[in-house]
């Protein structure tokens, strides 16, 4: 059954963000052979529309507001909702981001629609279209079906393989006034904590240090890592609250939950809060001065160490490796 289904791509610090392109991959496989439209909203989202096209959208909708410049739900779903009213898709797919986690489920309101929420795979079968979420802070999975109205879910980042990019794809790119008023929320300034490395949500690789890392100065030689390996530095909730981090690097069941390709947890027990913000990565590696720490049992690969002496030397390897390949 061919749906027209409506991506929302998401722009942050002058670049589409990656989990746009894996949620027009999954638009194209809910969309079963139809069409597949991007759309972008923002004071100027134009430029990123061919982007979302060489990624698999088949044209691109853009809204410009200068009222949109910074996101509020709001402002968000009026922008959404005018488009959706000329579209008319049979599915919509967000990332399972934050703005996705807060826009999603207003919208699924307004249009009386069902939602599926943090989606990390999905497939056909019989006309159906299964979506696979987890469940139990990650411990199973469970299958979802939508039998009536509209498709709409979000997906998780890192879960869903984009399509191979091809600059040859044209499309249209079309734009759509919107009124937008009845801001209830008004951004005055937004102050950015300056953060290095890579996003996070979206790392392929991170390093993770827990209680074991003793301090904020322990936290440099998981850095050094990171930046070899092209990663980002996450941190337990136990970091956090002894203040050897901030909260933004907090990974777990109240802070970010990734799906890296790799994850080293070093200095970090292993609490089912934590298990459930990472047990999903795809290779766990867990460096701990106790054998009998709980990361052993969801690691792939465990060091029995001290993580200051092991770092440093996982680190020079790898650095090894760089400048031999």
């Amino acid at each position: 059954m061919a749906r027209k289904v409506l991506v929302m791509g998401e722009v942050r610090d002058g670049s589409l963000r990656n989990v746009s392109f894996e949620a027009v991959a999954a638009a194209k496989t809910i969309a079963e052979g139809g069409e597949v439209v991007g759309l972008l909203v923002g004071d100027s989202v134009a430029s990123f529309a061919n982007e979302l096209i060489h990624y698999g959208a088949d044209r691109v909708v853009t809204v410009e507001n200068d009222k949109l410049k910074s996101y509020t739900s709001d402002g968000y779903a009026q922008a959404f909702l005018a488009v959706y009213a000329e579209e008319k898709p049979e599915g919509i797919v967000f990332g399972h981001t934050a703005l996705g986690k807060d826009l999603s489920p207003k919208l699924a309101a307004k249009l009386e629609a069902g939602l599926i929420s943090d989606v990390t795979a999905l497939e056909v079968e019989g006309g159906n279209v299964i979506f696979t979420r987890p469940i139990y802070s990650g411990k199973a999975f469970e299958k979802k079906i939508v039998t009536d109205g509209i498709l709409f879910a979000t997906v998780r980042p890192n879960n869903i393989a984009t399509l191979e990019k091809d600059e040859s794809r044209t499309g249209d790119v079309s734009s759509i006034t919107v009124d937008v008023k009845d801001l209830r929320t008004i951004i005055q300034d937004v102050v950015r904590k300056t953060a290095e490395g890579v996003d996070l949500s979206e790392a392929k690789v991170i390093i993770a240090g827990g209680r074991g890392v003793k301090s904020e100065d322990g936290f440099k030689p998981l850095k050094e890592l990171a930046d070899v390996l092209g990663g980002a530095v996450g941190a337990s909730r136990g970091a956090c609250d002894a203040e050897y981090c901030d909260y933004s690097l907090q990974i777990g069941q109240t802070g970010k939950v990734v799906t890296p390709d790799l994850y080293i947890a070093c200095g970090i027990s292993g609490a089912i809060q934590h298990l459930a913000g990472m047990s999903n990565s795809k290779i766990i590696v867990a460096i701990n001065k106790d054998p009998e720490a709980s990361i052993f049992k969801v690691a792939d690969y465990g060091i029995v160490g001290d993580l200051f002496e092991v770092l440093p030397l996982l680190t020079e390897e790898f650095k090894k490796l760089k400048v031999h390949s």
